[in-house]
């Protein structure tokens, strides 16, 4: 029953991935490219949590190691629409 789960959370990051281009035109695109990474990474933690539950360490030890990269190609999308936005110096300045 895991490998059912397994193989349709993958097919769920592939078909997100492959809506992926390589060229961003807007901070916008960064955050949405942010957002499906950390979608993912979320999708791995549910797996590996579940895995866990049904005792299977090596599949969960997977999707957690999978969830942390999926956080950081968030973290650099996120940080990329902060770099690029015109506006971040009046957000720094504002009481934000």
């Amino acid at each position: 029953m895991m490998q059912t789960a397994e193989t349709t959370l993958e097919a769920v990051i592939a078909a997100s991935e492959d809506d992926l281009d390589d060229k961003f035109e807007s901070v916008g695109d960064h955050d949405r490219a942010a957002a499906r990474h950390f979608a993912a990474a979320a999708r791995h933690h549910l797996a590996a949590a579940t895995a866990e539950d049904e005792g299977d360490s090596a599949t969960a030890d997977r999707h957690t190691y999978l969830a942390y990269r999926q956080r950081l190609n968030g973290v650099q999308y996120a940080e990329i629409a902060v770099m690029d936005s015109e506006s971040v110096d009046e957000v720094i300045e504002s009481d934000f």
